[in-house]
């Protein structure tokens, strides 16, 4: 019988051990370090990870650090301790994990960095992660798509932009992705950005946090649209889309002959998707944890059992040491038009968890 232990809630650890199938072998142990509980989407990848590693034959520690970046350090320092053979990571600072990878890297503990890229060290394996740039693209384009759907008379569409939190790498991947397809419409005058405020330095949100863009949400709509409606709204992450549905709602946008401005939105979040049928938030981007789980295992597996982790880029994720193997998975663009299909259809959800 394997013993799987699960060690949850940052500072405080609690210690369950919960038994599990037993195997032809005991491959090994594998630390998970999770940014958060507070996102929906990061409980997923856990329980994902940990069924399928268990699935594979290993036993795992999972923890959540509630976005404190010292519990999140103790929690991989405290797994290298416990001898894992191998470290998944889901970075909240990526650049504050050195010195705790140069011990893993002591150990002969390979390090996998899980959807956000690890920086400033040489003791990054592979990374595992979706096409990020893409991610932005798409939100980008189900934006413009929304606003000629809905205000197709409108010229210049008033839109405000913002970033997710500025010590997340993908972030800067999201946001350049959205201003791909963006800054050429900025330029063409087909879309003003009435509060001029543009750049990660200036949008980015810290921690990703859904009250701080309700804020400045707020300060926005307070500051530039007086006089004027505001058309659109780029949000990189359903979280920040609540929030700034909030905000926009909370001075009468989406009732009476005030039209909702088109918000995006990213990870498909069941209160976001809940949002988008009530005719809110107007689409989101998915990004399906069961696979990218899938691939993380392969990598690991691969890697302790002496084989090749299977990878499809090369060139794109520089952590400043160097060039990170990695393997991207396909977002998927969600709106109402296919959301039944994408996330009913592929067992993600239940019709009844969106109801």
């Amino acid at each position: 019988m394997i013993l799987t232990r699960r060690l949850l809630l940052g500072g405080a650890v609690a210690l369950s051990v919960t038994s599990a199938p037993a195997f032809a072998q005991d491959k090994g142990l594998i630390g998970i370090a999770m940014p958060t509980q507070s996102s929906a989407r990061w409980i997923s990848d856990g329980n994902s990870m940990v069924e399928q590693f268990e699935a594979a034959g290993y036993e795992t520690i999972l923890q959540y650090a509630e976005d404190d970046i010292p519990t999140q350090l103790a929690q991989v320092e405290n797994m290298i301790t416990q001898g894992v053979d191998a470290l998944v990571i889901a970075a909240i600072d990526g650049t504050t994990l050195s010195n705790a990878l140069e011990n893993a890297a002591a150990s002969d503990i390979p390090v996998i960095a899980y959807d956000r890229l690890i920086r400033d060290s040489a003791n990054v394996n592979y990374y595992a992660t979706f096409d990020n740039f893409q991610v932005g693209v798409q939100q980008a384009e189900s934006l413009v798509a929304g606003l000629e759907e809905r205000f197709p008379d409108v010229s210049p569409w008033n839109v405000e932009l913002f970033g997710g939190s500025p010590d997340d790498n993908n972030a800067y991947f999201f946001y350049d992705g959205a201003m791909s397809v963006l800054q050429p419409l900025i330029d063409e005058g087909r879309i003003n950005v009435a509060s001029g405020q543009m750049g990660m330095d200036v949008v980015g949100t810290l921690r990703w946090d859904g009250a701080v863009a309700q804020s400045r949400m707020d300060n926005l709509l307070s500051a530039n649209y007086g006089d004027q409606e505001i058309h659109g709204v780029l949000s990189p992450y359903d979280g920040l889309s609540i929030g700034i549905l909030s905000s926009l709602k909370g001075i009468g946008y989406g009732s009476g002959d005030m039209a909702m401005p088109i918000v995006t939105g990213q990870d498909a979040e069941v209160p976001s998707v809940k949002s988008m049928i009530a005719g809110e938030q107007y689409s989101t981007v998915f990004k399906d944890t069961r696979e990218l789980a899938r691939v993380t295992v392969g990598m690991v597996d691969a890697l302790l059992q002496g084989g090749e982790p299977e990878i499809n880029d090369t060139e794109t994720y520089d952590n400043g040491v160097l060039v990170v193997p990695s393997y991207l998975l396909e977002p998927v663009s969600v709106d109402l038009s296919n959301y039944e299909d994408v996330l009913v259809g592929s067992g993600y959800y239940t019709a009844d968890q969106l109801q």
